[in-house]
Order: C-alpha cells, then structure tokens, then sequence
C-alpha cells in the first residue's frame, strides 16, 4: 500500500510543476488569448523526451508534444540556461499561432528532464489578423519556427530574437521580443526551480526509480484495457465541410484493429491532403488519438508515455492527417482534431455499444478578427464553445468548449476594453441540441458588432452535417454563421465596417438514445 501511496505523491508533485508553471504564464501574459481565455499547456519530460506529467491544459497541444517531442529533443547539445522554441507543425508542432519553449533541466550538472510549455499567439506574422488565413500553403500562415536556441546558456540568440522581432508591432515587444514569449519564459524558469527542487529532494537515482515505476504502472492500466477489449476490426467515417476553398465534403476514414496486444488506429481510405487549410501534421492526429484513449483509461491513470504503448498510428503520408510540407495547415489543428474525436470514439462505440456518448460539436467555431496599419493594429482571436453530446447517464452540457479544446472565453469586459468590438448578444442557443433519452447540449448564440473597419476570418464546421448522435439519438443542428443577417459559409475571409453584425449560431450536442424512451 506504501508504495501506491508514494506513486500518487511522486504523480501529484510532477503534475504540480505543470500546474504552477501553466500560473506563470497566466499571470505573466500579455494577451487576452492567453491570460483570459487560458490557450496554453505545460508539461514534464524526461532526458528521452517521453512524457512525465502534464497539467489539464489543452489536449491538442500536450498529445501533440507527448507524439513528438523525442524527435525535437534529440541531436541538440543542450547546456544549463538553454531554452529552445519552435512552432513548425511538420517537427512536432500543432499550426505557426502554437509556439512551444523547451528548457532542460539540470542537477549537478547532470540532465534530468525538460519542461516544456506551448502558447497560443493571435499573431505570428500572418498578414491576415489573427493569423488563421484562408490559405493554401503553410508560408501564408505566418513565421515557421524551426527548433532553435532562443537562449543559449542564459544568454540571448541574436539571430532568434530577430526572427521573433517581426512577428509583433514594436510598442508591444521588450527586447524585440514580442512580451508573451517572456511569459512563457518565465513559465519555463519556474518549471526548471520547482522540478530541480523535487529531484534534489529525492535524490537523483530514487527519482529516476520512481519515473520508471510510473511509466510501468500506467502501461499495465493501459494493457488492462486493451485486454478487455473484443479483438477485431472495427470502421467508422465522417467528412470535413469542405477546405475553405471548395464545398464538397472531404472523408475521413478510420479501421480500428484490436488485439490483445495493441489498438491500431489506420487512416486508409482518408482523403489525400487538400489546397485548403484543413491538413493535419500527423502529431495532431495523435494528440485526438491520446486524448480520447485516456478517457477510456482508469481515472488514476497517471498522464505519461507509458499510457500509451499500446496505440499505433497507421497514416499514409501526404492523406489529410499526415499532410507534408508545405500543406496549409491552420484549420486542421482546432477543426480536423475535432473531428478526428469524432471519428475515433464513433469507431470505439461499435467496440462498446452503449458506452460512448454521442458526438459534441464538432468544431471549435474559430473567429479572427484585426485590423493592421500604421497607426494602430490589432489581432483578436477566439474559440467558441458549443454543446456536448449526450451520454448514457446523462444530457449533454449546454455552451461550453468540448474535447481538443479546453480554453475559456473571452469576457466581454475584456474584449470589448482591448478592441474596437461590441458583444450584442451572448446566450445559450435554444433547441439546437438532438433530441434523446438524454438531449444533447445547446449550442452558443454569439453577436459581434464592429465599431471599426476590419478584416475577419471564420474557420467553422458542422454547418451542414449535425454531430451524430448514438443508440437512436437524433442528430444535433449545425451552426450558422451570418454577417448583417445574411448567412456565410462555414470557411470565410472578409472585410468588414463599422455598424456591421456577425453572428456565430454554434452546434448542438447529438443525443443519446431512441428520444421515445
């Protein structure tokens, strides 16, 4: 029983660096993006790169790392004072806004571990505001960040601080520095306090003991659940509405393979990736993958590597979720992650018929909006949530964010101090949910009137085909984007002038079970 009890604590006291860090950057940022709407993530590794801990941050962000982050680690001769950053999608990365710092940590001159964090930037060099364009190759996206030193021993990389310097307009930089890259330095240097103060205090060797035990504890967990699974293939498709360039829905396929040895996820069939920036790097299709396998998991399962020995991921390269370079990819973290859920728990419900909830929204409802000029620029970027789908024990929550996501919004006092923006309605957008035993949540009524001219992007799905919903539940209805009471479609660029109204309609949640009870 002692040593459990020493596991949970050893588990806790890693997930509490996370924690503090993921403070650090809150209370450090600039940004509303960040220190309002909470669009960041912070995590542990070890010397290998294999994943400790996280905090309950964003799922996109940290399975994207857990996937990667062996890969960006290794071949770099890291030294005490060293923080690397970089936000290439095709090198771990989710898309060019994400911008990850990775610091290491020292004890007696010994590498122990890293800490990492990753940070929502509403821009990153686009010159559409916002920095989520309508694209068609990632160059139009922004600056790619290849990993590179942004401090090199305690000491700044001039040629890094350059490359950053463009990103920012120079009131809001420190150092040429845009100011949320202090943050999450910052972040980053109380990560490397906390976590060489846990090891001191263990001692190194009874550290690594107890870092291996956790990674054999949560693979035994994770085998456990495998094992209990009926061996088989298992198949289940969606589409994508369109890339923002054509309409026409886009399949995405999925055969689920059990064994009593692994759950292989193969992506055969998917369409090839697109024109439009709807293509996923494959860590993002592992962080949807890793996400909804921990919620299969045990609740004590810790978060680290060893939770997912299990999973392999079979993409052929250059299909929409294993694009290669240059695929535009801006869309395909927040909308193709979503649906990717769906379509993986929609193959996990033909394992576990009347286990699974049904589909969520779907979408992360992405708005960018910004002005650049001379005298004043301005970026404003923002998820909105939508509802959840319905479960076998209960109705699906109305207006909140759903599964790759795990943001807050911006409040209203907040954004309507920062921008030229006005919220004229802000409620829960009745009847949207699908109708079941238990109904499926309601979708977010959203208004925006512009007290400025502006350019505005809309990056939005499930405005054709509702989330499904399971054991006979009903559908939930799509979202509708209008702009002066005439509707737009789910993936637009446009300008806009002062007096003019968006409104966002966001999906409802599918329903659980025949609604005849």
């Amino acid at each position: 029983m002692r040593n459990v009890i020493d596991q949970a604590i050893f588990n806790s006291r890693l997930e509490a660096v996370c924690e503090e860090m993921g403070v650090t950057l809150m209370r450090s940022a600039f940004s509303a993006n960040i220190k309002d709407r909470l669009d960041f993530s912070c995590a542990v590794f070890d010397t290998e790169g294999r994943l400790c801990a996280q905090a309950a941050h964003i799922p996109v962000h940290l399975g994207s790392m857990t996937y990667t982050m062996t890969e960006v680690v290794e071949g770099i001769r890291w030294r005490t004072g060293d923080v690397v950053v970089y936000n290439d999608p095709f090198l771990g990365g989710t898309h060019l806004p994400d911008v990850t710092l990775i610091a290491p940590v020292f004890v007696a001159d010994e590498l122990m571990g890293f800490v990492a964090n990753r940070a929502h930037h509403a821009n990153i060099g686009s010159s559409s505001p916002g920095s989520m364009p309508i694209s068609r190759s990632i160059t139009e996206e922004g600056v790619v960040i290849a990993p590179v030193k942004l401090l090199e021993s305690g000491r700044s990389n001039p040629e890094a601080f350059r490359q950053l310097s463009k990103i920012e307009q120079p009131e809001s930089c420190h150092e040429g520095l845009p100011l949320d890259f202090w943050a999450q330095l910052s972040a980053c240097q109380i990560g490397i306090k906390r976590l060489g103060e846990m090891i001191e205090s263990l001692g190194k060797q009874a550290y690594e003991e107890q870092l291996e035990a956790l990674f054999d504890y949560a693979d035994r967990l994770s085998t456990s659940v495998v094992e209990a699974l009926d061996e088989g293939e298992y198949r289940f498709t969606d589409f994508m509405e369109g890339d923002g360039l054509i309409e026409s829905d886009i399949p995405l396929c999925l055969t689920l393979r059990v064994s009593k040895q692994k759950l292989e996820f193969n992506f055969t069939g998917t369409a090839s990736q697109v024109a439009g920036n709807i293509n996923c790097p494959v860590s993002v299709t592992a962080a949807a993958i890793y996400y909804v396998y921990k919620c299969l998991l045990p609740p004590e399962a810790p978060t680290c590597a060893g939770a997912f020995s299990k999973l392999e991921i079979t993409a052929p390269s250059g299909c929409l979720v294993n694009a290669r370079y240059p695929a535009a990819v801006a869309a395909g973290n927040v909308e193709t992650s979503s649906r990717l859920v769906d379509l993986v728990l929609g193959a996990i419900s033909e394992i576990l018929p009347g286990q699974i909830p049904a589909a969520s929204q779907g979408t992360m409802n992405n708005i960018a909006i910004g002005a650049h000029g001379k005298k004043f620029s301005w970026n404003y970027y923002e998820t909105i949530g939508g509802g959840a789908g319905a479960s076998p024990l209960h109705a699906g929550n109305s207006a909140v964010q759903t599964h790759m996501t795990n943001t807050l919004n911006t409040p209203i006092e907040s954004l309507e101090l920062q921008y030229p923006l006005k919220i004229r309605r802000y409620q829960i957008a009745t009847e949207t949910g699908g109708a079941g035993l238990h109904q499926g949540g309601n979708g977010i009524l959203r208004e925006f009137e512009f007290e400025d001219a502006a350019e505005v992007t809309i990056l939005s799905e499930r405005r054709r085909h509702g989330a499904y919903g399971l054991q006979g539940g009903n559908a939930g209805k799509p979202g509708q984007n209008y702009l002066n009471g005439k509707p737009l479609g789910g993936k637009v660029a446009l300008s806009v002038k002062s007096g003019d109204v968006l409104r966002i309609q966001t999906p409802g949640g599918g329903g659980w079970g025949d609604p005849a009870g």
